[in-house]
């Protein structure tokens, strides 16, 4: 009896080309609540398996749980106990940590400029990272949201749910309900540029608005905003590649929210302001 080969085209991510592995869906609903990432940060006894957890790797880790099978039973069944607690946004799915690195380390990769899509793909990556690090203070984003006109399309807008210090402040200050977020896979920040982000920055939509680019602002770029804020009272910060990765950063160690970036970019600001 002859056995016949046979080739059947499996589904793959039509970006990148990479397979894509169809699990039950009642699967995944328990995925989030026991999962690797959480073990590893709260529950792994580190120390027993290496002095230098920056060297912990993830083959370390199961090395040792298949030594040590009452270490992942006991936090099964923690779990377990635990379980009325899990409870997910209906709205919203944010990403894990693995995944937001993950993201980060693709912008990394990227050149600057349009050659190939990057400035697309550039946008997709920024547009899927900033709702997961700004989730729930900042909620409800919109990607490529035309303005009421019809005429321009704003990158990336978030609700401004006023549930800090620093929104409520851009809410009173600049009547910001919405905040406008322009991303920009260049060299450098031009005039052209501002002068963009300055026509979305309505009293409709609020005074207050971001940049994401690669660099910081050049000198007379930067004098641009400092002008715009002195003339019309508007305000344009500029997030870069690093206060990105500071911001995946904390989130990571969920020592502070990535918000306080932001924070910390816009008290920069205003104290070059007149």
């Amino acid at each position: 009896m002859f056995k016949r080969e046979v080739g059947v085209p499996l589904p793959v991510n039509p970006e990148n080309g990479s397979p894509i592995i169809f699990v039950p869906k009642r699967w995944l609903r328990f995925a989030p609540w026991i999962n690797y990432d959480e073990y590893f940060e709260k529950h792994c006894p580190q120390d027993e398996i290496s002095h230098k957890p920056e060297e912990l790797t993830r083959v370390k880790v199961l090395s040792y749980n298949r030594q040590n099978y009452g270490v992942i039973d006991q936090y099964i069944r923690l779990k377990e106990r635990s379980a009325d607690d899990c409870t997910n946004d209906p709205l919203f799915s944010q990403l894990p940590v693995t995944s937001a690195k993950r993201v980060f380390a693709e912008i990394k990769k990227l050149p600057t400029g349009k050659t190939n899509g990057v400035d697309a793909k550039y946008e997709q990556l920024v547009g899927r990272l900033l709702p997961s690090l700004f989730y729930p203070n900042l909620d409800f984003a919109q990607e490529q949201a035309r303005t009421d006109d019809g005429v321009s399309i704003r990158d990336l807008i978030f609700y401004n749910t006023r549930s800090t210090p620093l929104l409520q402040e851009l809410m009173d200050d600049y009547g910001s309900r919405q905040i406008t977020f322009e991303m920009k896979n260049v060299a450098a920040i031009e005039r052209t540029h501002i002068d963009q982000i300055n026509r979305y920055l309505t009293d409709e939509l609020g005074k207050f608005g971001v940049f994401v680019t690669r660099k910081p602002l050049k000198r007379a770029e930067f004098q641009r905003t400092i002008n715009l804020w002195g003339g019309q009272r508007k305000a344009v910060i500029t997030l870069t590649d690093i206060d990105l990765e500071q911001m995946v950063e904390v989130f990571d160690s969920k020592q502070r929210a990535p918000l306080d970036i932001l924070n910390k970019k816009y008290v920069e600001f205003r104290r070059s302001c007149p």
